[in-house]
């Protein structure tokens, strides 16, 4: 039988509920979830299945699944893993729409597990049943009252668009549905994926894109199963204006063993997920209180751009902080109009320096009106996206004093505004607390969360529309040698430098004749991916004496190596000298697409890991960007009176890398290092490439 679409629509908003292993016990999993019904009103049909009860929170029980009536839409199966299998099999027979497994002790246990949730998976497709899990929290439905989940849950009334929680950790879930929740940011849903046997995050997040009542999203995955879903799915919400900001741990995960060149060592599986994901328009975090406070600013203010902060504060010492922490989040604080300037000093005392960060002094405790006037000031600067107040709050009176200045500004700002009173744990005033809360301005009690969430929304751009890779040729990649990769790029229009294969010293010579001295000799075998690391590259040969004995010496170092059989020896001519060497890299991603690499060249590659990854056919002017965003990018643009180097070159070079890897199926992996790049106008020079190839 074929596997038959599964509908989340009768899963996430149910008109009627069996709870299989229903419990009068107090506080057992199977009460909990039928005193949610009643603590959230639900309206629905409720069919307790309970062999040892009769009746549970008012419902009469039945006493199997084959005892329910027809057409019920949703099964809570509260039972022991070993008899998922065959409750699964019953409510497909009895036309269920869909279910939650609770259990564990599946997938997460190994083989045997493995295969009895794909067992279950497979009598659910078959069935088109839409199943959450195993090993979930279930779902909360807080736009229609569907409390899904053996935690006890709060209800919440949505006057606006919320939040849609979507997490395979059922303690993720709660975690940041509670922590939102202390935030006062409504919820639409919570939702547990679990182990994923049937559902995945991506299929239920795209059935949330174009919930009217769905205004943002908050994603904790630890495996995206389907990639090209998960873009859609991010490329949709973005469109409809739904931020989506995702946590994915495994940044630490070792690098693909597979990766045969020094980049692709370093841009591991993660990396690659973090650059396809951005190019969507996701705000990835590292940390849950990232997750919280961007998805808290995201949310309030869902089409907002931070290309610059402005903050307001009033201490000279958080004003220093502000600018080093900013600048090791990349989070640009833009110089003051003129006009802003001038607003300020018409508020501020003679002696208060007028910048950005901009510290108001200790005047603002006689003179509280300094804190509202001046974040006006800088939210009617056009060069400022939005504004911080990081300030001691002080007493109670000090603080709804403070409160009170910024409200009308705060509360009425078209931009993001954030307010951080320093002080940790000292408690606020119930009165300012829930009126900041009334009002929606974000709160924090730290300036660096409140600086690390804007970083996330800074950078948090537009999606761009990517080119879709051909299909790659089947088969594991082999590496192949140097004089072969570099046909390649030939024939795909790379200007290589002059050269030939030779295979013996007067091969070799006649070659060297033929392109001109001075000439490099380079060992050619797909066995040998780092040559010159063996002794295989000599280099600045300058007549056929020195070629000749170069020839000599690398025979003899290569003589019996365990490479096996040596092509022969590439003789190429030398590249003039140039001031810089970079590293350009492509390679495809199983799952994700294809990569473009760029860093610096040579020791400084591994040295400094100074490297910026972009999706395979990005336009030029973001090749550009990304590229000027290298830490070592000064040398490139004319470092302490160098020549400025040719960076229209460069871009050209990634941007031909990337349509080559999107249109050749045989590329698994390529690295051009070093690239030479020359003063402006001089162009860059393709000097050695590692290739793999299928096929």
């Amino acid at each position: 039988m074929p596997d038959r679409r599964p509908s989340i629509e009768r899963l996430l908003r149910p008109r009627s509920i069996a709870v299989v292993g229903a419990s009068a016990e107090p506080f057992s999993l199977g009460n909990n979830v039928m005193s949610n019904f009643a603590t959230f009103g639900y309206s629905g049909a409720i069919h307790p299945v309970s062999r040892r009860n009769d009746e549970v929170e008012g419902h009469a029980c039945v006493k199997s699944i084959d005892d329910l009536p027809d057409g019920v839409d949703l099964a809570a199966l509260v039972v022991p893993a070993g008899a998922v299998r065959q409750s699964i099999a019953d409510c497909a027979r009895k036309g269920i729409g869909g279910a939650v497994i609770f259990a564990s002790g599946f997938a997460e246990l190994g083989e045997d597990g493995i295969a009895e949730q794909s067992e279950i998976a497979r009598i659910a497709r078959e069935a088109g049943m839409a199943v959450l899990g195993p090993n979930c929290l279930g779902f909360t439905n807080f736009v229609a009252g569907v409390p899904l989940t053996f935690e006890r849950i709060r209800p919440m009334t949505l006057s606006a668009p919320g939040v849609a929680i979507v997490a395979q950790s059922g303690a993720m879930t709660g975690n940041i549905r509670e922590a939102l929740r202390s935030r006062s940011l409504p919820i639409a849903y919570a939702i547990s994926t679990g182990n994923e046997a049937v559902l995945s995050a991506e299929e239920v997040l795209a059935a949330l894109v174009d919930d009217a009542m769905v205004g943002s999203f908050a994603a904790f995955v630890e495996q995206i199963r389907d990639p090209q879903a998960f873009l859609a799915f991010a490329r949709a919400a973005a469109e409809r204006g739904k931020p989506v900001v995702l946590m994915h741990p495994g940044r630490s995960q070792r690098s693909r063993e597979a990766a045969q060149s020094h980049t692709g060592a370093m841009a591991g599986d993660h990396a690659v997920m973090e650059t396809f994901v951005a190019a969507a328009g996701v705000s990835l975090v590292a940390s849950f209180d990232e997750l919280f406070d961007t998805t808290l600013l995201r949310h309030r203010y869902p089409g907002a751009r931070v290309d610059g902060l402005g903050i307001v504060t009033n201490s000279g010492a958080v004003r220093g902080f502000c600018l080093d922490f900013c600048e090791e989040l990349s989070l640009p604080l833009p110089l003051l109009k003129p006009e802003t300037t001038a607003a300020l000093e018409g508020v501020l005392p003679d002696f208060a320096a007028i910048d950005n960060p901009l510290d108001i002094t200790a005047m603002g405790m006689s003179k509280p009106s300094l804190f509202g006037d001046s974040c006006a000031a800088m939210l009617a600067d056009d060069g400022v996206d939005a504004v911080l107040l990081a300030a001691m709050g002080g007493a109670p009176k000090q603080v709804m004093a403070k409160w009170n200045s910024l409200k009308p500004v705060m509360a009425s700002a078209t931009k993001p505004v954030a307010i951080a009173f320093l002080g940790d744990e000292q408690p606020m005033p119930e009165e300012f607390l829930d009126e900041i809360r009334a009002a929606g301005v974000p709160f924090f009690r730290s300036p660096e969360r409140a600086m690390r969430a804007f970083a996330n929304i800074a950078a948090s751009g537009n999606p761009v529309p990517l080119p879709q890779a051909v299909a790659p040729l089947a088969g594991e990649p082999q590496i192949i040698a140097e004089h072969e990769g570099k046909a390649v790029l030939a024939r795909a229009g790379f200007a290589v430098p002059a050269g030939e294969l030779a295979t013996t010293p007067d091969a070799a010579c006649a070659i060297a004749a033929r392109i001109g001295y001075p000439v490099a000799l380079k060992v050619q075998s797909a066995a040998i991916a780092h040559k010159s690391d063996l002794g295989g590259v000599k280099l600045k040969l300058t007549d056929e004496a020195a070629l000749r004995t170069a020839w000599r010496d690398i025979d003899t170092a290569f003589a019996g190596h365990e490479a096996g059989q040596i092509d022969g020896m590439l003789v190429e001519a030398m590249a003039a000298p140039f001031p810089l060497e970079l590293v350009v890299s492509a390679r495809r991603d199983p799952a994700w697409g294809a990569v473009v690499i760029v860093g610096l060249g040579g020791v400084l590659t591994e040295l400094m890991r100074d490297i910026r990854m972009m999706p395979a056919g990005l336009p030029a002017e973001e090749i550009e960007r990304r590229l000027l965003s290298l830490k070592g990018a000064a040398l490139l643009q004319g470092y302490r009176g160098a020549p400025a180097l040719d960076v229209g070159a460069v871009v050209a070079l990634i941007e031909a890398l990337g349509r080559l890897v999107l249109t050749d199926p045989a590329i698994a992996e390529l690295e051009i290092n070093p690239v030479a790049v020359y003063p402006k106008g001089q162009g860059v020079r393709i000097l050695d490439v590692l290739m793999s190839r299928r096929g």
